[in-house]
């Protein structure tokens, strides 16, 4: 049982007792992939990982996959759904333009994670925090133990979403596939502009 309200759209799951690999479930790419929050690798194909088996208003079901179901070895899972306002998992193609792609929130983001999937490219963090006015371009790796990094002129962070200003293959090349979790700045269903 994973306690929401709703199915899942991510997760983020890893064995606690053995140095192995996250493993992410995305509805994007489907219940018979998964993507390695650790690694650069693109998404996999495998019944070893969710059974084939997408998740419900209730349970999850993992597979055979060894780093994350075995009888010996506790697990940890983080997972997350889209609530308006708050929230939002999502996925977008890449148009590898410099006026790149519009990812429509909802939401001003806060912090967002994403990850191109048919492709070999790190995994990205951007806050407001750390960057907090446009263009944003600090990231963070979380597949590297390194100091943040980016593209110069990533995106922009708008009060409904973000838009790319890069033609970046981990961001928005031309016909990439991106997975995405994003978390509201002012995370309530109706916020005002400041």
């Amino acid at each position: 049982g994973h306690g929401l309200l709703q199915a899942p759209e991510m997760i983020l799951e890893k064995s606690r007792d053995r140095a192995d690999n996250w493993i992410v479930y995305h509805s994007a790419l489907g219940n018979t992939k998964a993507i390695y929050l650790n690694l650069t690798d693109a998404a996999a194909t495998a019944t070893g990982f969710w059974n084939d088996t997408s998740p419900t208003s209730t349970v999850w079901t993992m597979g055979t996959e060894n780093s994350v179901n075995n009888a010996s070895q506790e697990t940890i899972a983080y997972c997350f759904h889209s609530v308006e306002g708050y929230s939002k998992v999502g996925s977008y193609t890449g148009n590898g333009n410099a006026d790149g792609t519009f990812v429509y929130t909802g939401f001003r983001p806060a912090w967002i994670l994403m990850k191109r999937s048919d492709g070999t490219e790190n995994w990205l963090i951007y806050d407001t925090e750390r960057d907090p006015h446009n263009v944003t371009d600090e990231a963070l790796l979380p597949n590297t133990s390194g100091s943040s990094g980016g593209s110069a002129n990533a995106m922009d962070i708008l009060s409904n979403g973000f838009k790319f200003r890069a033609t970046s293959g981990s961001l928005n090349a031309s016909g990439g596939n991106y997975i995405y979790l994003a978390i509201a700045s002012q995370p309530f269903k109706f916020s005002n502009a400041r």
